[in-house]
């Protein structure tokens, strides 16, 4: 059985964990390594038994727990190599660290096939990643994106399921305190994704085959989750596509979430 669990999600930290049978990686490791094991213990796993880390980014809420995690476990870290040389250069990687470029397709452990994908955002490099499981089964993962450009398009379609940021809502954005220099970064088309930017792109996945979809990296001052999640639905429903047909998530921001099994 495949599981995935957003551990901790939004821009006080992310990580994601992803297992099956005998291989289970992290997507990012944005809060504290003590965090990260404390809720991996929660849902039956551990660090020692994480055969990978995959790095979206650079940004501190998506690599905060490395240091430590390199300093006491010997996991290797895949990312681009803009980003490598970044965690080098800067000191947040133990020294000695396994260290992996991700430059195309990639097998991790007998169950796991990665492929890497370009997301549009304001980092040294940021990726997706498209992670096909050795029982056929898809899942698709794309975070801090200003937009869903045609390669993170193509890469999302037919997964099985779906983590696709649903960072803000437009109207609390543009209400908010923030300074207009950051709204338009967020806005940007290497920003962060809306709700409705979201929605509509889980309605084209929804009617492509997918069934099952978290929303991740929500903004804690500029969205909610009922929002987010109504948003969606609300699409998803004038698009043909009826509650009852798919399995709708949202990424919880200070825990665990909930496991989403596909057998």
């Amino acid at each position: 059985m495949v599981t995935f669990c957003p551990l901790f999600s939004g821009s006080s930290g992310n990580c994601s964990l992803l297992s099956y049978q005998n291989t289970s990686v992290l997507i990012d490791a944005g809060v504290s390594c003590k965090r990260i094991s404390e809720a991996l213990q929660s849902r039956g796993s551990g660090l020692e038994q994480i055969q990978g880390i995959l790095l979206t980014h650079e940004h501190s809420d998506h690599i905060q727990g490395l240091a430590i995690i390199t300093k006491r476990y010997s996991i290797p870290i895949y990312a681009s190599p803009e980003v490598l040389d970044y965690l080098e250069q800067n000191r947040l990687v133990a020294p000695g660290s396994e260290l992996v470029e991700v430059s195309g397709p990639f097998q991790l452990g007998e169950e796991m096939m990665i492929f890497p994908f370009d997301t549009p955002h304001d980092s040294i490099h940021s990726l997706g990643f498209r992670i096909m499981l050795s029982n056929g089964l898809t899942v698709g993962i794309a975070t801090d994106l200003g937009f869903v450009s045609p390669v993170v398009w193509e890469n999302l379609q037919g997964c099985d399921l779906v983590a696709l940021e649903s960072n803000y809502d437009e109207s609390m954005l543009a209400c908010s305190s923030y300074p207009y220099y950051l709204k338009r970064r967020i806005k940007s088309s290497t920003g962060h994704l809306s709700n409705h930017e979201c929605a509509d792109y889980l309605t084209r996945l929804a009617k492509s085959g997918t069934r099952n979809f978290v929303l991740t990296h929500l903004s804690q001052e500029n969205n909610l989750p009922e929002l987010a999640y109504q948003t969606a639905i609300c699409q998803l429903n004038a698009g043909g596509v009826e509650e009852e047909e798919i399995l709708l998530r949202i990424a919880r921001r200070n825990e665990p979430s909930e496991l989403i099994c596909l057998p």
